[in-house]
């Protein structure tokens, strides 16, 4: 149950005076939200920047160029003529030095004569420029009477916008969102504040809403570093209460006498890795503990964890117990089952795999299977969560990509059985600081080495001007018989605003199917399942040898045969999603080519970022460089800037507040792990704030 004090932050945007529908649904899309979104989502919004309105010049003694305030009385009106409507609404304005002219181009009639009737005195606050001689500001930011004027600081946020959304709708509605804010307890323990000098929430929105020193929007300053810590320790917390949650002693344990996992072993056509072993090694000792393991399996692209994660399945399934694997899509379901079944067969190990494609009678069928206990490892993606999805004895939870699964589905995974055990594996190797971050403490396994067999991958950058021999080059290959990854960024051209220069993917493979006719397919996320996996197959099979793709292929997609990838407008992709689309290729025998087309001029980090991609094929140092380049951007590669699921700290500002408050969460749980008393209410407060509750239910679980 959500704090009723909590109340009037919770209720909806459009509750606000001047937010109508057309509103709430660029509130929507700018709060990237798919409901209406709250006060609280509003409050959180913080500024990109600030203006300096305090410089009060004489007319005579404004800079052109510069914002300037000017005091002055309203002398006369000059609107644009019936006839010519596109003409500008003047209006001449002085104090006792000069003249200055302001402008406003397609007023509403009426409109400029009410905010400056002749005779009044107002503050103008604007860009002035000088025209034909004269001092003019054209469209002021502000028009103030001496009241208004008064209450301002003279320093202005500016935030993120969205298109059709005006920077003074966004300020009145967040204005209006502190009016509403209620006295919130103190979550933070006093030690803390007084180490960090922290200011009190309250004070912290408003001075970063409402800025009273130009230094009080920084992500730096003490407002800011109060709600970023905030984030932070609502998110630490959460991890820890999961983590309480999971370590609880358990009962009967997972791991059997290894004869399945031999048999494995055996029908691999390689040996495994000595980061395999470890892992591998690791994960039978978690197994046999009498807590619950929950450990992060961190590998490169093609380093081997899903064989790591079936032979964990297998030492489950020694003890008669069952396995599920959840994947993000249903793309990378079925590649795990195209590893994992022919090896699982040669062990005599049960496999299915469950997707939204499964229905009816076939999906009750296999339902009724994992109840009698007759599947040893279910694959799937988030329809193994759902309600009907019964297990006989669910002993292992591998899942996989992390960062895009929340807490709740890992939760949802592990009630369907008794203190099982979890399996996290991430293709995105995650810099030590990140992996704090996301996954509280868990235990870590990293695989560092490429299975036998892999090539190095040629990676080269390439200018766009130079784009018709790349499709030159392409042809050869064609006729060679080799098969190639096209990769764009966009679907198509209306995806994204200021994109007129990135090509989007459906044209890209109208061109080339003009020049190639049916040797050339296309895949992108916009498509149905079924249609998606025929053109793959189709690609596997070598029917097409061109793949022209957006980012979809990016994870799971395994056709050793492909051994050249061009990326279009390579230098607007991260680091991270560079190094795992070239990871597609280098899979087989062959020695294989990344081109990185690129747009000119390139910027100083797109530059550094392919620089980077050229020299190294080390997924971890990729990670590392990525978050260095990057700063505060998203080395997971999902979002480009700000941390994944954090909307105020940021890596390269609050590094330090991670470490701080995952101390401050692990705090708590030795003093009040139920989180009762004023202190426990108050962080119930801040997990419902920043949506962090879903761990909350634990608190009362067994």
């Amino acid at each position: 149950m959500r704090p009723p004090l909590l109340n009037p932050l919770f209720a909806p945007v459009t509750s606000l005076s001047g937010v109508g529908p057309k509103q709430d649904r660029l509130f929507r899309y700018l709060l990237g939200r798919d409901d209406t979104p709250r006060l609280v989502d509003l409050l959180l919004h913080l500024p990109s920047n600030v203006i300096d309105r305090r410089a009060r010049p004489k007319i005579q003694d404004a800079v052109p160029g510069t914002i300037v305030t000017l005091d002055v009385t309203v002398d006369r009106h000059r609107p644009a003529p019936p006839r010519n409507p596109r003409a500008p609404h003047l209006v001449y304005v002085s104090d006792d030095t000069s003249t200055a002219v302001l402008t406003w181009f397609r007023a509403q009639p009426g409109y400029v004569e009410k905010l400056l009737p002749v005779g009044a005195r107002r503050y103008v606050s604007g860009t002035l420029q000088l025209f034909d001689g004269m001092p003019q500001i054209v469209h002021p930011d502000r028009v103030l009477d001496e009241a208004s004027f008064a209450k301002l600081s003279g320093i202005d946020p500016v935030y993120p916008l969205t298109e059709g959304l005006a920077l003074g709708s966004l300020r009145r509605a967040i204005a209006q969102a502190l009016q509403k804010l209620p006295v919130l307890p103190e979550w933070i323990s006093p030690e803390v504040i007084r180490r960090s000098n922290f200011p009190p929430i309250a004070e912290a929105l408003n001075r970063v809403h409402l800025p009273v020193e130009l230094a009080d929007v920084l992500p730096n300053a003490r407002f800011w570093s109060r709600l970023a810590f905030d984030e932070l320790l609502a998110g630490q917390l959460a991890l820890a209460l999961v983590r309480a949650q999971l370590r609880r002693p358990a009962g009967d344990r997972n791991a059997g006498d290894g004869h399945l996992r031999k048999k494995i072993i055996d029908a691999l056509p390689y040996a495994l890795t000595p980061s395999q072993q470890q892992a591998l090694a690791a994960i039978t000792q978690d197994l046999s503990q009498p807590v619950r393991m929950l450990r992060l399996l961190q590998g490169d692209v093609g380093s081997g964890k899903t064989v790591v994660a079936l032979l964990a399945a297998a030492a489950v399934a020694e003890v008669g117990k069952q396995a599920a694997l959840m994947a993000p899509t249903e793309i990378l379901a079925r590649q795990h089952v195209k590893t994992i079944a022919p090896l699982a067969e040669r062990a005599g190990l049960r496999t299915a795999i469950l997707t939204g494609r499964e229905k009816g009678k076939e999906r009750r069928e296999l339902l009724a299977q994992l109840e009698a206990g007759e599947i040893d490892l279910l694959v799937g993606t988030h329809a193994v969560i759902q309600d009907d999805v019964i297990f006989r004895a669910l002993a292992l939870a591998v899942v996989d990509e992390q960062h895009r699964f929340g807490v709740r589905e890992r939760l949802a995974l592990t009630a369907k059985g008794e203190a099982v055990d979890v399996l996290v594996l991430s293709a995105t190797p995650i810099p030590r600081t990140l992996v704090l971050t996301y996954f509280g403490d868990m235990d870590v396994s990293e695989l560092r080495e490429k299975p036998a067999g892999r090539q190095p991958v040629d990676t080269r950058a390439v200018p766009n001007s130079r784009i018709g021999e790349v499709v030159e080059a392409v042809g050869r290959a064609l006729k060679a018989d080799k098969r190639v990854y096209w990769i764009c960024p966009l679907v198509e051209e209306s995806e994204a605003e200021g994109t007129e220069h990135l090509t989007n993917a459906t044209r890209r493979y109208e061109s080339l199917h003009q020049r190639f006719g049916d040797r050339v397919g296309l895949v992108h996320g916009q498509m149905k399942g079924a249609d998606k996996d025929r053109v793959m197959a189709q690609f596997a099979a070598g029917e097409i040898g061109v793949l022209v793709a957006t980012t979809v292929v990016e994870v799971g997609v395994d056709v050793p045969a492909a051994t050249i990838m061009v990326i279009e407008n390579a230098e607007r992709f991260g680091l991270a999603q560079l190094h795992q689309l070239r990871g597609r290729i280098g899979r087989g025998a062959e020695a294989s080519t990344c081109l990185l087309l690129y747009s000119e001029p390139l910027s100083e980090m797109s530059t550094a970022r392919l620089k980077v991609i050229r020299e190294t094929s080390d997924g971890f140092r990729i990670a590392e460089e990525d978050l260095k380049l990057r700063g505060e951007g998203d080395v997971l590669g999902v979002r480009q800037s700000g941390l994944p699921g954090y909307r105020i700290a940021r890596m390269d500002v609050h590094a330090q507040l991670i470490a701080e408050a995952r101390e401050e969460a692990l705090r708590i749980m030795k003093s009040n792990p139920k989180l009762t008393g004023a202190r426990g209410e108050a962080l119930r407060c801040l997990l419902y704030l920043f949506e962090r509750d879903e761990a909350l239910p634990l608190i009362g679980a067994g």
